[in-house]
């Protein structure tokens, strides 16, 4: 009996239905005011306006689709398993047998540097914020400023252990860091982190950078690994407004017309909470053109099983100006499932070929050397409704 017990594996799902309860739960009215941490709204900002009205004729361009013109495409079973797994806590997780080093806490208090680069995190922070270059050709530094409790590209990158992450979260100096590396990359990408609740907005050099994200598909993936860690070390609740910004610009101004597929099959994936991803997808099926091609949920009112959208019956998804990177991803997954490597994080294999902020004065210390103090900001209820 205690082999059997001890060889207990939990049933993997087996479909993209299976994935995602995202309307499992789904009423209309189902999203209380005491859930929403998540600092959105449907309602449409003031700014999000003068954006949306500056590029009204791209929407009216992608009007002109018709349901027997538009392509379609499957969404990726590996893509929605992956963040199944990550948003389950990884069910099936084996716990490594080597002794447990902390190594990644001990890389953020700045006691070892990260390899094999062997760049300690005080350089990386005083010293690379603001460039550019470095920051988007070095592919060795992500997986050590944003740990997962998966295996990415480094194989000299450590995985996050449970142990570990409590006590990253309970050491103030390794937080403040980490939200300074983030608040770094969200400025490569041209945002800027405003305020001790994960809210962002376009950064002053928003055009320029933008236009590089926009062309730079590989910078996607590290957006997905960077809002997954954000949720293993203690921060869900940053997530939500980032991937709403990116859902306003990609949907509503036309600023990030690639990035619309990544945040729609990945991004909005990577929170836990069922009801703000609820939130997240009601506001992008208003803004999606053409209409009838969104079909990321809410499912069918008729028919359920047999109704188009994510939990409808339906795996098949309109992808918005696929690319080739888009068609490669089924077979790069497949590939990267047989060893112990993030599917998403595996897709970036062919990229690899080929002032002080409010509420943060401890991050402004890297600009402008000012001292301060962070007090960590948790997602308390983060296992409460997972699915």
């Amino acid at each position: 009996m205690g082999n059997l017990v001890g060889s207990w594996r939990f049933k993997e799902p087996s479909t993209v239905e299976e994935c995602d309860s995202t309307w499992g739960s789904d009423s209309e009215g189902d999203e209380p005011t005491a859930e929403d941490d998540s600092g959105i709204s449907d309602s449409v900002s003031p700014a999000e306006s003068e954006r949306a009205a500056g590029h009204s004729g791209d929407a009216a361009l992608q009007l002109t689709d018709s349901p027997e013109s538009a392509p379609k495409m499957k969404r990726s079973f590996y893509a929605a398993r992956d963040l199944y797994k990550y948003r389950h806590s990884y069910p099936n997780f084996r716990k490594s047998r080597q002794p447990n080093e902390y190594r990644n806490l001990r890389f953020y208090m700045n006691k070892i540097p990260l390899v094999p680069d062997g760049i300690y995190i005080e350089e990386i922070l005083s010293k690379w914020r603001g460039d550019y270059d470095k920051l988007e050709h070095n592919h060795t530094y992500i997986q050590w400023l944003f740990p997962l409790r998966e295996q990415g590209l480094n194989f000299y990158a450590h995985e996050l252990t449970q142990e570990e992450i409590k006590e990253f979260q309970s050491t103030r100096e390794a937080k403040r860091r980490f939200l300074a590396a983030y608040s770094m990359m969200l400025d490569f990408y041209g945002i800027k982190l405003l305020d001790k609740s994960g809210n962002v907005a376009r950064a002053p050099n928003w055009q320029e950078r933008f236009q590089h994200l926009n062309e730079s598909h590989h910078n996607y993936l590290r957006i997905t690994r960077i809002l997954k860690s954000l949720g293993e070390l203690g921060y869900e609740a940053f997530k939500a407004p980032l991937v709403r910004l990116f859902l306003e610009e990609s949907l509503c101004s036309g600023t990030l017309p690639n990035v619309q597929h990544s945040v729609l099959e990945y991004f909005v994936y990577t929170i836990r909470l069922p009801a703000t991803r609820r939130r997240l997808l009601r506001f992008a099926r208003k803004h999606y053109r053409p209409a009838h091609a969104f079909l990321w949920g809410p499912p069918s009112k008729k028919g359920a099983c047999s109704g188009s959208g994510v939990g409808g019956g339906s795996s098949g998804i309109r992808a918005p100006a696929p690319t080739p990177e888009h068609h490669r991803r089924g077979e790069e997954n497949t590939a990267s499932s047989r060893i112990n490597v993030s599917s998403h994080d595996a897709i970036m294999c062919q990229d690899l070929v080929g002032g002080g902020i409010k509420g943060f004065p401890d991050l402004g210390s890297y600009e402008a050397g000012v001292p301060g103090q962070l007090m960590l900001v948790s997602g308390k209820r983060e296992r409460s409704d997972f699915s």
